[in-house]
């Protein structure tokens, strides 16, 4: 083609819409990038992105949270609070936070006892909270603290030899009390023989295995508070002294005598076999969180007859293989079908709900009582050892209990949040592969590109 004038003038002015295109789009791309935003996360396991139980619970709040952190001008600290808090902004636009050197107002962190750099003070509300841990775990809890609504406590029945919410005895639930707490659910035991009625403002009544015979008084307390719709969580055990057999009655539940063994628990290194995993959920908002088993020591079996107004739902199942051992737990155990021994799968937790045009509060609304509003809940475990200060920390156990406690006080967001493990993040080689590829890098690459580079040369010089 001939380069007259007229080409190289329309050539130039391509050239020049080009560029100015170019820039155009350039330009656009940067307002767009600052006018909108994108993440991705690409770690295994999300470990930069938040947890369905943080999001459930942000989507519930209703209000303004403001984060304030008290952190001194350290870019790394700075960085860590802010790339954690910008997770909860993506699902709540109406977080926001703000920096304070704690060295620029030190009567402010006075008053707040500040003792920490980094530690943030989470507002909600009224209501507002410290905290030191710099994790998704400490802030999704807090925030479940201070949106609580709930001012009743759980109450723990004593008197009668029951596991104690805050001993620290091996049968004791001092560890899962403390870990009540820590989500804003206050945790009271009451002796019945001093009172005369369990209050009214009780958010939950806990049963907790009781070795002794409850006093009758004692027992038509507790049924007056579940036939008045109180929420109540059984922990039954085998060969229960405690006579609570008219609570039993009214809710349609009886005892299989015997403990639940079961022979497959060796499959998953599981020694006694009346420590029986819990390896099938039912559908519930209690259980559906529970990814791993729970392990129950020494349960018994239930039977279920619910009465007409009382809908059931089967929470904790065990396998198949699983029996009612009826005989001493020190021998060798086996079925036998000429006992009351009862094959499995066999029931070991349930839950209850009634219809709150039933559930009626205690003393009426007008006094202050349970509110109408709410469906009366109870759950009824064969076990109360998967609490305890020994065998909390074993498969879901903490889980389950805190899902428990949530579903009873009818707020099903599950808190517990698995920690978010970085998959192989040490590479180790040994001497030999170091010495590879430190060969392959420095000395095989490079003379590769090198020598193809000098062949292309050698080869263009010829023609």
């Amino acid at each position: 083609m001939q380069l007259n004038a007229s080409v190289r003038w329309r050539l130039r002015f391509q050239h020049l819409l080009f560029l100015l295109l170019f820039a155009l789009l350039i330009g656009l791309l940067a307002w767009l990038s600052n006018r909108y935003s994108f993440r991705a996360d690409w770690t295994v396991g999300g470990r930069n992105t938040l947890s369905q139980s943080s999001r459930e619970l942000l989507s519930r709040l209703s209000k303004p949270i403001h984060i304030t952190a008290y952190a001194r001008e350290i870019p790394t600290l700075r960085d860590g609070v802010t790339r954690l808090i910008q997770r909860y902004q993506s699902v709540k636009p109406d977080l926001t936070f703000t920096f304070i050197n704690p060295d620029v107002l030190p009567d402010r962190v006075r008053a707040l006892g500040v003792t920490r750099d980094g530690e943030l003070y989470v507002e909600y509300g009224d209501r507002a909270e410290k905290i030191q841990q710099l994790s998704e775990q400490a802030l999704t809890t807090a925030l479940q603290r201070l949106s609580r609504h709930h001012h009743g406590a759980v109450l723990f029945l004593e008197g009668h030899g029951e596991r104690k919410p805050l001993g620290v005895a091996n049968h004791d639930l001092g560890t899962f009390g403390r870990e009540l707490e820590k989500i804003g659910i206050t945790v009271r035991s009451i002796d019945l023989s001093n009172t005369s009625a369990i209050p009214v403002e009780t958010a939950a009544l806990v049963i907790a295995g009781p070795q002794r015979l409850l006093a009758p008084s004692e027992i038509q307390q507790i049924l007056d508070f579940v036939t008045a719709g109180g929420s109540l969580l059984w922990l039954l055990e085998p060969n229960d002294p405690s006579g609570l057999q008219p609570l039993a009655a009214l809710l349609g539940i009886a005892q299989l005598p015997g403990t639940v063994v079961d022979p497959g628990s060796s499959r998953l290194g599981i020694k006694n076999p009346a420590f029986i995993p819990i390896i099938d959920y039912g559908l519930h908002p209690i259980t559906q969180s529970l990814q791993v088993p729970a392990l129950l020591p020494q349960a018994v079996a239930l039977e279920l007859a619910p009465k007409a107004d009382w809908n059931a739902a089967t929470l904790l199942e065990s396998q198949s293989e699983a029996w009612t051992e009826t005989g001493p737990l020190d021998n060798a155990v086996h079925f036998d079908l000429d006992t009351a021994e009862r094959r499995g799968p066999l029931l070991v937790g349930v839950a209850l709900v009634r219809a709150k045009a039933i559930a009626l509060a205690i003393g009426g609304a007008e006094h202050g009582g349970i509110p109408q509003t709410t469906r009366q809940r109870l759950a009824i475990i064969g076990d109360g050892d998967f609490l305890s200060n020994t065998y909390l920390g074993n498969g879901a156990n903490l889980e389950l209990g805190i899902n428990l406690f949530n579903w009873l006080l009818s707020d099903e967001t599950p808190l517990v949040i698995r920690p978010k493990a970085v998959p192989d993040p040490n590479l180790n080689l040994s001497a030999g592969a170091l010495a590879f590829i430190a060969a392959l890098f420095l000395l095989v690459i490079p003379s590769s590109l090198l020598a193809s580079g000098w062949l292309i040369w050698l080869r263009r010089r010829r023609r």
